[in-house]
């Protein structure tokens, strides 16, 4: 192999190229193809890796997209403007019932082999939670 290929390529990766395509010309491990994965052995990781090296990192990306997000919500009125540290929660709770529904004890019964009659509970309360609790 020639040194002038790649001159930042270690010993090391130099002798697993080497001995990827000496065992890739062999008929019998022709279906791993080596010889086309061979080079990959030299290549030190993906872009993002090496990020600490340029000059942002992907944190700082990640970061500055979210700043970007949220600006543009509170720019068009989705999001409300508040304080940095404000937690806003949006939930809506609703009373939906007790127990397993007819078809969630049907897969529940079948998964544990348990007599059907088992899993449906005798009463479902189907009427709305009061005005208070929401």
């Amino acid at each position: 192999m020639s040194d002038r290929g790649c001159p930042l390529l270690t010993a090391h990766a130099r002798r697993l190229i080497a001995e990827c395509l000496r065992l890739g010309s062999l008929d019998e491990l022709a279906d791993l193809r080596l010889i086309q994965w061979a080079h990959m052995l030299g290549f030190r990781g993906h872009f993002s890796t090496k990020s600490r090296r340029y000059s942002t990192t992907l944190g700082a990306l990640r970061a500055a997209r979210a700043d970007h997000m949220r600006d543009e919500q509170i720019t068009t009125g989705r999001l409300p403007l508040f304080e940095e540290d404000t937690v806003l929660v949006i939930a809506h709770w609703e009373y939906a019932g007790q127990g397993l529904s007819a078809g969630d004890a049907l897969l529940a019964a079948t998964l544990t082999g348990t007599p059907l009659s088992a899993q449906i509970p005798m009463e479902v309360n189907h009427e709305p939670a009061p005005a208070h609790c929401h």
